[in-house]
């Protein structure tokens, strides 16, 4: 058993963690820890660009899960790999992007634009019940951002769009590698790939402003915004059903809006507090309706899974 797992293991065998409300608790922690740590790095910018934070902040995420999980190629089927270098490159993209967005709008209103994608993954998977909390979310979403203000960045519009693209994959392919792979071991193939990617992305033009007191800064947001809030939707992701998830993502923004009030002194008015209430609704009712029939557990083999919970998760089937 990696470190990584001999940490985690506990915490996803608590009974009152193993079911939709235990992995509703592990997103919000997630998206909490990934909002801290992007305001955190937004002073960042003016030193290394969004895609040397980005690219920085994958890197090491990608060694620390390859030093604290310590994947073995006989793990994993052909197509499972297969499943964890896609994901990898969707996780890339998704933080690349983003960071442009968050380069050029406020926190709030990336992280809000972002949400289309969880949003459209909740529309678009069956069961009513999810479209009415994610018709509420929606609701939310227009308010958060206030497109009637109008003068929105487009290059951050088209960044944050980018980015709400590949956070749709992320969550669909992220649930079939969390119930395909067995551990934590999906992790740490799909986060070296996204930090090798992500880094020759920025090497280029961005790491020649790189020093020492920035690689060990890069270093703890790494751990905090990229491995630990990972690690959870992983974990949470056995727990709740992709539509389920997709719509309690909904909080994010309204977390962005609290990590931008209180890091980085960026005010909401009273729309935005209104989106709040309403994404709040939405991520309580995809709480109470989103458990999936059978939780993974995160000892047992693939193949030892119902074949239903195996195949509902799929991309292309």
């Amino acid at each position: 058993m990696s470190p990584l797992e001999a940490v985690a293991r506990p915490l996803a065998t608590r009974p009152q963690l193993r079911t939709a409300q235990g992995g509703a608790l592990m997103a919000v922690a997630a998206m909490s820890s990934v909002q801290l740590g992007l305001a955190l790095s937004v002073p960042l910018f003016a030193q290394l660009g969004a895609v040397g934070t980005a690219g920085l902040r994958l890197a090491w995420a990608g060694l620390l899960v390859l030093v604290l999980i310590r994947p073995r190629l006989r793990d994993f089927a052909g197509r499972d790999l297969l499943a964890c270098t896609l994901l990898g490159l969707v996780t890339a993209g998704m933080v690349l992007l983003f960071m442009l967005s968050a380069a050029r709008l406020p926190l709030g209103t990336a992280s809000a634009l972002e949400f289309l994608g969880p949003l459209a993954v909740s529309l678009l998977r069956p069961g009513g019940g999810r479209k009415h909390w994610a018709a509420s979310a929606a609701l939310g979403v227009v308010l958060l951002t206030e497109p009637w203000h109008g003068g929105i960045n487009p290059a951050g519009l088209g960044f944050a769009l980018g980015a709400a693209a590949c956070w749709a994959g992320y969550i669909l392919l992220t649930q079939r590698v969390g119930d395909r792979v067995t551990g934590l071991k999906g992790l740490a193939v799909s986060l070296p790939v996204a930090g090798v990617v992500a880094t020759l992305v920025a090497a280029p033009s961005e790491f020649g402003h790189v020093t020492w007191p920035l690689v060990l800064v890069m270093l703890g947001l790494a751990a905090l915004s990229t491995v630990l809030p990972y690690t959870l939707e992983f974990l949470a992701l056995r727990r709740l059903t992709a539509g389920a998830f997709g719509t309690l993502m909904s909080l994010e923004p309204a977390i962005a809006l609290v990590m931008g009030i209180l890091v980085l002194g960026q005010i909401p008015g009273p729309a935005p507090a209104a989106g709040i209430i309403l994404v709040v609704i939405a991520g309580a009712g995809a709480t109470r309706t989103g458990g999936r029939e059978a939780a993974a557990d995160e000892g047992t083999a693939p193949e030892a899974l119902p074949e239903r919970e195996v195949r509902e998760p799929v991309l292309c089937a």
